[in-house]
């Protein structure tokens, strides 16, 4: 964590669907022995680190029994290695925020905690990375009507991103409605939740937003965050807020969304997210392996509950692939009816909402091709919309680009292929925007 610090991370930048895909970085080959001494020390991991210590002798049971099973026989590298055992850790408990990794360089740099050059510059890349990536920031804009939207898709340290955030809170202070989309967000630091939550109440009162503990060292740590008493620029107190969910909105954005639901504060609109409640850390299995493991939980300021393993349901169920359209057209309706002045403006923009742009149509002998399964994932047909499905819950749609090509729901950087020979289709490629490749067989 930065400068040592400890910092409460709900997740760590989309692992969980980095658990579903197979790895890339470190091919390196694994033996049997070694897969027995990265299960033993894994069920150690477990034991010391996970937030429920009476589960772990379950979970460490079942993966003995997938080793003695000879489920893992045919492993051949350890990424391999360790996406088989997120999966599996998953499947046993049913806590998505469990992730396997391998990465050797992560491993050392923990453990040689004299070394500050070698921390030092982990870290400045880390931030670099950050640095380009916006700290999370994707969109920010005024919607027809002065309704503003701030889109993005992690929570990053407010140590190094609350300048970001800050600005795109200035730009949108003068809305007369705010909607936030955390559609396709997968996280983060819980305080930089705070920090934007913060500008959401008046400064007048004291407001608690989550109360959670952790584990450190074998110690348990409570710990509350509560409105900041300032924060760069003004104040929202009594502007209308939305926040679209999907199903892959995901830990600190579902805890954003959760508590601003409870306190009255924020109308939802989409679908039930992942339901990852639990604050979690990295954690060093061995010299290759590392454990993405919850150490801790969070609970809400009225009802002391979370949604782990549950989701957080919206109060206007609709496909997220619709949620913004149909937030926006609410968003001027209640205005309308709160100020009928404006009534007139927003009649007019309501009916625009719905105009989009042709999309590329597919033919009915392109779409029966494409409908099947490949290698643990789906992809089906709703209505009329074409959907990519994985674990049994999560699903994005696919906007046709090709009969053979599509663009996936809320993701920038890859798209999936179709496989054919003489016509069949054989399988399908996540094809990342570097030109990587991943293939899935077709199984049916």
């Amino acid at each position: 964590m930065a400068n040592g610090k400890r910092r409460l991370v709900s997740i760590i930048l989309a692992a969980f669907w980095l658990a579903a895909l197979p790895a890339s970085a470190h091919e390196s080959a694994i033996s049997d022995p070694e897969k027995s001494e990265t299960v033993e020390a894994l069920a150690a991991a477990l034991k010391k680190h996970y937030v429920f210590p009476e589960k772990t002798v379950a979970i460490s049971a079942g993966l003995r029994a997938r080793l003695r099973a000879g489920e893992y026989k045919a492993i051949k590298a350890k990424d391999e290695f360790a996406g088989r055992l997120t999966r599996d850790l998953i499947d046993i408990s049913g806590d998505l925020h469990f992730f396997v990794g391998v990465d050797p360089e992560w491993i050392a740099d923990n453990k040689a905690e004299s070394n500050p050059a070698r921390r030092n510059a982990r870290q400045t890349a880390e931030l670099q990375q950050s640095r380009l990536a916006n700290y999370g920031f994707d969109k920010v804009s005024l919607l027809d009507g002065n309704i503003g939207y701030v889109s993005f898709t992690y929570f990053e340290d407010p140590e190094y991103g609350s300048e970001t955030a800050a600005a795109a809170m200035r730009f949108i202070e003068n809305a007369d409605a705010v909607i936030f989309d955390l559609r396709y967000n997968n996280g983060g630091h819980l305080e930089m939740a705070q920090f934007l939550a913060s500008y959401l109440f008046s400064h007048d009162k004291e407001q608690q937003f989550f109360d959670y503990y952790y584990v450190e060292n074998g110690k348990r740590i409570a710990r509350g965050q509560w409105l900041l008493p300032t924060v760069p620029g003004k104040r929202m107190p009594d502007t209308p807020v939305y926040i679209l969910t999907g199903s892959t909105t995901f830990s600190a954005a579902e805890w954003f969304s959760f508590t601003l639901q409870k306190l009255g504060r924020a109308v939802l609109i989409g679908e039930r997210t992942a339901g990852g409640a639990h604050p979690v850390d990295r954690k060093p299995i061995n010299d290759d392996f590392f454990l993405q493991t919850p150490i801790g939980e969070i609970k809400d300021p009225v009802d002391h509950g979370d949604f782990e393993g549950k989701g957080v349901n919206p109060d206007y169920e609709t496909a997220a692939r619709d949620a913004l359209a149909f937030a926006h057209g609410l968003a001027l309706q209640k205005l309308a009816v709160k100020d009928p002045r404006k009534r007139q403006e927003y009649d007019w923009l309501v009916p625009t909402l719905a105009v989009e742009a042709t999309p590329f149509s597919i033919s009915p002998a392109d779409l029966q091709k494409t409908i099947g399964q490949y290698d643990g994932r789906e992809i089906a047909l709703e209505g009329e919309t074409l959907v990519y499905r994985w674990r049994g819950r999560f699903r994005l749609a696919l906007e046709p680009l090709s009969p053979t090509l599509f663009a996936v729901e809320g993701v920038r950087n890859y798209r999936l292929q179709l496989v054919t020979e003489n016509g069949r289709v054989t399988g399908l490629e996540r094809i990342e925007q570097s030109g990587q490749k991943i293939s899935y067989a077709k199984t049916d």
